[in-house]
């Protein structure tokens, strides 16, 4: 157990015994996640490529002394929630607490039996990266209750369990991508994900002299605030269009670029742009997985600048930030390519960059992006890292 780990550990215990008397009986670590390809392709039942990272929320978690009186208290917020399980109810969008009161409310849903309980969490996701916090906060929430009530689920059970509370107490229509990785993170490997059947598969990430990078543009999204139910949405009404014209069509992963060719004509402008990125989108990540396999690096940087292109003409998720740093890492020499990661308009780019030469780019990025936006970017060093577990 390294040492952050350790410094979190200790003001979580801190805080648990000075607020409820005792220390927690469970602890438990989950991690938030990068995506190497496929960007809105989880809830249009495609292919995703993630992977969870040693970028983690810890938790402390006990058993309340009062049946259904429950508290959560996060310390990167300074703030205190009592709620009681029998009269849940989302917060405004935004609320921090709609992820973990989420959590406990589809637990119950789902015919568990919950009990009162506290919650202590603290943790180092960068908020509005990009890199899922809210997946983490849900995931390592939703872990913990499974082992503190002996609830038995799944791991895939807890995801989707946690997707759901991200749908109705977030209001974030998400796919399952972010949950899935958290919990099913394995260390040193990418996880290719068929968001339809859920079956996935493990891949090596050995960069052998490159890294991945990622670049903090420091714009912060609010995936509830931003156009992202906007997005599915729209790709619902291409699907309602080809359905009419097509057998065998649930969602856009069943349909081919030469279909939507036929019916291109009955959409509107934005759908159809909608709908080309995502089949293209679930290509490359086929693409990319297969330039893993075989150490193409040239093939993965490629893809990561198509990625990059299509994002920000054709599914419109990029900001002018980020497309400024996509733009110029995507014209340095020693980068293979960059795109934008996560849900969009704002958040951080991922660079496949030549081992080495991480220093050079961040040096010369800082100075055109203050220039620029007059704001700062923030280096973020990933390692993947395993999905979520106990501590101890």
């Amino acid at each position: 157990m390294g040492v952050t780990n350790l410094k979190y550990l200790e003001r979580l215990n801190d805080r648990f015994r000075g607020t409820f008397g005792h220390l927690p009986t469970t602890l438990v670590r989950a991690p938030g996640r990068i995506n190497l390809i496929g960007e809105h392709t989880d809830y249009n039942d495609g292919f995703v490529l993630p992977a969870a990272v040693s970028h983690l929320i810890y938790f402390a978690i006990g058993k309340s002394d009062h049946a259904t009186q429950s508290c959560i208290v996060s310390l990167d917020f300074d703030e205190r929630f009592d709620f009681d399980l029998t009269d849940m109810a989302p917060l405004p969008e935004g609320s921090w607490q709609n992820y973990v009161m989420g959590v406990a409310a589809e637990l119950i849903n789902d015919g568990k039996e919950l009990y009162g309980f506290n919650l202590v969490f603290a943790g180092d996701v960068p908020r509005g990266s990009g890199m899922s916090s809210s997946a983490a906060l849900e995931c390592g929430t939703c872990y913990g209750l499974n082992e503190l009530f002996n609830l038995g689920l799944s791991r895939t059970k807890m995801a989707e369990l946690s997707q759901m509370a991200e749908h109705h107490y977030a209001g974030v229509q998400c796919g399952i991508m972010d949950q899935f990785a958290s919990l099913m993170g394995k260390e040193g490997h990418a996880l290719l994900l068929d968001c339809r059947s859920l079956q996935h598969q493990y891949f090596p990430v050995g960069l052998n002299g490159y890294s991945l990078l990622l670049l903090n543009s420091n714009v912060t999204h609010s995936l509830a605030d931003s156009e992202y139910n906007i997005r599915r949405q729209q790709c619902q009404q291409g699907v309602e269009v080809l359905q009419k014209e097509f057998d065998g069509i649930t969602s856009l992963r069943d349909v081919s670029k030469e279909q939507l060719d036929k019916v291109v004509d009955k959409l509107p402008i934005a759908v159809a742009k909608r709908c080309k990125y995502i089949i293209e989108e679930n290509q490359r990540v086929m693409r990319f997985t297969g330039a893993l396999s075989e150490s193409n690096w040239y093939e993965a940087g490629q893809v990561l600048r198509e990625a990059q292109h299509a994002m920000r003409y054709e599914y419109e998720i990029t900001c002018p930030e980020i497309d400024f740093m996509a733009d110029y890492a995507n014209k340095h020499s020693d980068v293979l390519g960059a795109r934008m990661m996560g849900g969009g308009f704002g958040g951080c780019t991922l660079n496949l960059v030549r081992e080495g030469s991480e220093e050079a780019l961040i040096s010369g990025l800082k100075v055109a992006y203050l220039m620029e936006f007059g704001k700062e970017i923030t280096p973020i060093e990933v390692r993947v890292a395993d999905g979520v577990s106990l501590i101890g």
